[in-house]
């Protein structure tokens, strides 16, 4: 062997290395964090459905009230997630997020007080106002950090914390709301927000402290490990960036980004049926008992986050992103109609619930690596926030929608039959988007 390839051999080896390094050292710095404030955002987003068990006998509230009022927290979250995300592009992630998770955590605790259909309605939309910006914020966050063909996998090991909350969360709701019933004349649903409103504020109060903007204010990293990790950012923007918008108005001229809205608008409406409906399902089964209700819900989630994990590592090894979104689609799709055929039986209804949270909350990060394909810059920053924003009047819709249809029905299975029908649609959504424009 000559000596100008052992030379080349050595060198690439010592990159390698490097690379490893670099972005061993990025991932167990943020991504862990970032979970934990995901965490407890959804813990604060989605309480509300345990809270129901209780809340909507104290408080006297229809179905319908308690859907309305559920997804009233997204239309705050959709007037101001395209600002909130440009702000976090322009002042930096440590300072906003950390703004975001201070001021949604006052806002749970103050759910404690809701006497009335209007005062919760209130609360939910300035919730939403609150937490505008943060999802959408963290994803952009990661561009900064993490190339498209890395972005799939990374975007799911973040976006477990959602089952997390599920695991951790819904046990913990129902144990908080029967141990502590009664304790100084408060019910258990308020204690309940009390008590998880203030991880919020603490770990907002952590942003400020451990959060770095970008590469270059990261201390914890060398010199040669931030010139590599830039290098593959600008090669990723420099690819993206010849398919993409390059300006604000650009993003929103683009038909691209409206029909990447319409297919998350799709994957969301699963997902928050799924996690606000969740209990009330698990109830109707005939389980009695907030903390038993609470550990079989987990369940579901615990299966949801293994497949979001190999569906996530699976597409970043094969750089194929369509068949693994359409495959997850459909089987939360089949899971919700089975489960909602099957309410008399627990085994069954869990089992397909368990299908349905496999599906449905492997959707939603697997679906970044589509629009992160073409967006870059400012305009990822106004278009991930443009689709969030759009996508999660799912979250409005979703619960109102089943909320409804169970006031008039007396049952739940109708809902769950249209929402099996939207995941279906999605799917169609996804196989239309062009190979070559996601697949890398």
């Amino acid at each position: 062997m000559s000596s100008s390839v052992s030379a080349a051999l050595a060198g690439a080896g010592a990159e390698g290395a490097l690379e490893k390094r670099a972005y061993g050292k990025v991932f167990w710095r943020l991504v862990p964090f970032l979970m934990l404030c995901y965490v407890v955002a959804y813990l604060d987003r989605v309480n509300v459905g345990f809270a129901k068990l209780q809340m909507a006998q104290d408080l006297g509230f229809s179905e319908t009230v308690f859907g309305l009022g559920a997804g009233i927290f997204f239309l705050g979250y959709f007037l101001f997630e395209v600002p909130s995300n440009l702000l976090l592009h322009r002042v930096g992630a440590r300072m906003w997020i950390a703004r975001i998770m201070i001021t949604w955590g006052i806002l749970s605790g103050c759910f404690m007080f809701v006497e009335s259909p209007t005062g919760f309605y209130v609360l939910r939309f300035l919730l939403g106002v609150a937490e505008a910006g943060f999802y959408p914020g963290v994803i952009l966050y990661l561009t900064y950090w993490y190339p498209a063909h890395r972005r799939a996998r990374i975007i799911a090991v973040f976006m477990s914390a959602i089952p997390v909350a599920g695991i951790f969360g819904n046990p913990l709701s129902g144990w908080i709301m029967d141990a502590f019933h009664g304790v100084h004349s408060l019910s258990g649903w308020q204690w309940m927000f009390l008590i998880e409103a203030v991880p919020a504020v603490l770990v907002g109060i952590m942003v400020l402290l451990y959060l770095d903007n970008g590469i270059q204010k990261a201390r914890w990293l060398t010199a040669e490990e931030k010139a590599l990790l830039e290098r593959e950012i600008e090669a990723d923007h420099a690819q993206g960036g010849a398919q993409g918008p390059h300006s604000v108005a650009g993003v929103f001229r683009d038909m691209r980004v409206w029909w990447m809205a319409l297919i998350y608008f799709a994957f969301v409406m699963g997902q928050y049926a799924l996690t606000f409906w969740m209990p009330t399902l698990v109830k109707a089964t005939g389980v009695q008992g907030n903390l038993h209700i609470g550990l079989l819900s987990a369940i579901p989630f615990l299966c949801a986050i293994v497949a979001m994990n190999l569906f996530g590592r699976s597409a970043d090894a094969r750089r194929e992103r369509r068949w693994h979104l359409i495959v997850p689609s459909l089987m939360g799709a089949v899971g919700f109609t089975v489960a909602a055929s099957y309410t008399q039986n627990t085994v069954v209804a869990l089992a397909f619930l368990s299908l349905a949270a496999a599906g449905v909350l492997t959707c939603a990060p697997l679906f970044w690596s589509l629009p992160t394909a073409f967006l870059s810059g400012t305009a990822a920053a106004a278009g991930i926030a443009a689709i969030n924003s759009v996508g999660n009047l799912a979250g409005f819709a979703s619960p109102y929608l089943i909320g409804y249809l169970k006031d008039l029905t007396g049952s739940t299975q109708i809902g769950m039959y249209v929402l099996s029908a939207v995941l279906v649609l999605g799917a169609i959504g996804v196989w239309l988007v062009p190979r070559k424009l996601v697949n890398r």
